[in-house]
């Protein structure tokens, strides 16, 4: 059981994802279980991944919330994408359990690494498509399934692979990415919170701590990204750096 302070702790963590979810639309999900390591202060990494999984797909629910009343969102991609991934990441979590905490510490540090490269070099060219032409299917399905299965061995939205992968497939603009992204990210969140908790592997306090604090700050980076749109560059570039940052925490301890 969280004493109190890891529970102020858990929430305060909670609005800082929800906020760079809100603001960025993706991206703030890999922060979740750093934080929940490093700043909270929970022990056992595996833990840290089911209490994340859960805590980072509430966020993402909240903040499709506010997405659907300014755009809307290709449900068609988000369904092929989702289902392929969905079943890739139950395998994904099944194989993180598999491994020792510190092991998965580091793999997960590299990831932030790569994440935070990704972020910095990547250059969105959408066409004007919104949703899925019957072509992209197989595109959707292959992009889904690896995003999927590294979302569920690591326990992250993986919304900085959703994101590109949505609109390497289909050409769909960027604003439609993002909502979709939404609801993929809550999907693989709750599939591999779901496989993590019938291992007895996800602390409910903290859960219900972080998705708290996660709310208030989703709905503040929602009310802030029509202000911050301009600056969307420096937006990625600073979240780039964070996650870059707290990588290389993880790898040093």
């Amino acid at each position: 059981m969280p004493d109190p302070v890891q529970i102020a702790l858990g929430a305060a963590s909670g609005s800082v994802v929800g906020l760079i979810l809100g603001l960025a639309g993706g991206g703030g999900s890999i922060l979740a279980i750093p934080m929940l390591i490093h700043v909270v202060g929970l022990r056992n990494v595996h833990v840290a991944v089911g209490t994340g999984a859960f805590a980072v797909a509430a966020c993402a629910l909240v903040n499709l919330v506010g997405h659907l009343r300014v755009a809307r969102v290709p449900w068609r991609a988000a369904g092929w994408f989702g289902l392929a991934g969905i079943l890739a990441a139950l395998l994904g979590a099944d194989l993180g359990k598999q491994f020792d905490g510190p092991r998965l510490q580091a793999l997960f540090a590299l990831v932030m690494l790569a994440a935070a490269g990704m972020m910095l070099r990547r250059r969105f060219r959408p066409a004007a498509e919104p949703d899925a032409p019957r072509e992209s299917v197989p595109k959707l399905v292959g992009f889904g399934g690896a995003t999927g299965l590294m979302s569920g061995f690591f326990g992250i939205g993986g919304g900085f692979l959703v994101v590109p992968g949505l609109v390497a497939a289909t050409g769909m603009p960027l604003v439609s990415a993002v909502g979709c992204s939404l609801v993929v990210i809550t999907a693989f969140g709750l599939t591999t919170g779901i496989s993590y908790a019938l291992s007895q592997l996800v602390d409910w306090p903290l859960v219900l701590a972080f998705v708290a604090g996660g709310a208030g700050g989703g709905l503040a980076g929602l009310r802030l990204r029509s202000a911050c749109a301009a600056r969307k560059g420096l937006l990625d570039s600073v979240l780039a750096g964070l996650i870059a940052g707290a990588g290389l925490v993880m790898l040093v301890r």
